[in-house]
C-alpha cells in the first residue's frame, strides 16, 4: 500500500503540473517506461532522480518530503511513524488507507472509535490529551469529522468491536456520553456498519493486548494499524497480520451479536 500511495502522489503531482507521464518524461529526458516503472513501484530510479522530477514538477516542499519518504519505504512490509510531540491533526497515511479500504475491522478497549465519535466527545478526548495543543482543538475536531466522510461512499464495510466499558466511561460528562450512545445506535442502523460489544462478564479475552484497526482492500494485502500517543505502526507482513486475524475471530466468538449489542446500548440510554 505504501507503493500505491506513492504512485497516487506522483500522479497527482503530474496532474497539478498539467503534464501527462509521457510529457513529463520528455521534459526531464527520461524514457517513458522509466517514469511508468517509478510510478508503479517497479524500481529503476534513484532517490536523486525522483528529487529532480519533483523539482521539475514544482511540488511543494511538504509534499516533496512526503513522497521522498514514501519512496524510501515502498518495499517495506511494516513501517513505524514517529509523529514528534503529539499525534498529527491529519494522519495522512491512515486517512489514505481508510479511503481505499473495502473493509475495516476495529477493536477498542477504552473509547469509541474516531469514525463514530460525535463532536463533543471528540473535544473531550482532545482536551484530555497531555500533548495536543489546546489552540488546535477545533482544527482537530474538523479533521476527525472529515474522516467520517469515508462512510458516505457506501462501499466500506465496517465492524467495530468494543469492550462494554467503553459504554460507561463518561467522556465529556453524562450528557455527552448519552448523546454518543444514541449516535452509536443511529450508526448501527446503517447496513454497512456493525457494532459488536464484548461484555465485561466474559473476563479475560483475546483483545486484552490493545486496540487496533485492520483494513482490507480489493487489490492489496491487509494492513493493521496501531496508534500510540505520538507514533503509529502499520503492519503488512503476512504472519503478523494473520495473528490479528486470529484475534478478530476470537472476538467474533466472544462478542455479543449485533442485535444483542444494540439492546445493551439501548438499556443504557433509556
Amino acid at each position: 500500500m505504501r507503493g500505491r500511495e506513492f504512485g497516487d502522489g506522483v500522479r497527482a503531482a503530474l496532474a497539478s503540473a498539467g503534464l501527462s507521464g509521457r510529457g513529463a518524461a520528455e521534459l526531464i529526458g527520461w524514457d517513458h517506461a522509466k517514469l511508468s516503472d517509478l510510478i508503479n513501484g517497479k524500481g529503476g530510479s534513484t532517490e536523486v532522480e525522483l528529487g529532480v522530477l519533483l523539482g521539475m514538477l514544482r511540488v511543494p516542499p511538504a509534499e516533496r518530503d512526503h513522497l521522498l519518504t514514501l519512496f524510501r519505504e515502498t518495499n517495506r512490509k511494516d513501517w513505524y511513524q514517529p509523529h514528534g510531540q503529539s499525534h498529527p491533526i491529519r494522519p495522512r497515511t491512515l486517512v489514505e488507507h481508510e479511503r481505499k479500504a473495502i473493509q475495516l475491522i476495529s477493536w477498542q478497549l477504552c473509547l469509541v472509535h474516531g469514525l463514530l465519535q460525535i463532536p463533543d466527545y471528540m473535544r473531550a478526548v482532545i482536551a484530555s490529551s497531555a500533548t495536543a495543543p489546546s489552540r488546535q482543538m477545533e482544527e482537530r475536531v474538523a479533521a476527525r469529522l472529515a474522516r467520517q466522510e469515508v462512510f458516505r461512499k457506501g462501499d466500506l464495510q465496517a465492524t467495530f468491536y468494543m469492550h462494554e466499558q467503553v459504554l460507561h466511561v463518561p467522556i465529556g460528562g453524562k450528557a455527552v456520553l448519552s448523546e454518543q450512545l444514541y449516535h452509536l445506535l443511529r450508526m448501527s442502523a446503517w447496513s454497512y456498519i456493525s457494532l459488536r460489544i464484548v461484555p465485561t462478564s466474559v473476563g479475560a479475552h483475546a483483545g486484552l493486548a490493545g486496540p487496533f484497526n485492520m483494513m482490507k482492500f480489493e487489490k492489496y494485502e491487509p494492513v493493521v494499524f496501531l496508534e500510540s500517543e505520538n507514533s503509529s505502526l502499520a503492519i503488512e507482513a503476512a504472519d503478523s497480520v494473520k495473528g490479528y486475524e486470529m484475534v478478530v475471530k476470537s472476538l467474533e466468538r466472544t462478542a455479543l451479536d449485533e442485535e444483542q449489542s444494540r439492546g445493551l446500548i439501548t438499556q443504557l440510554v433509556t
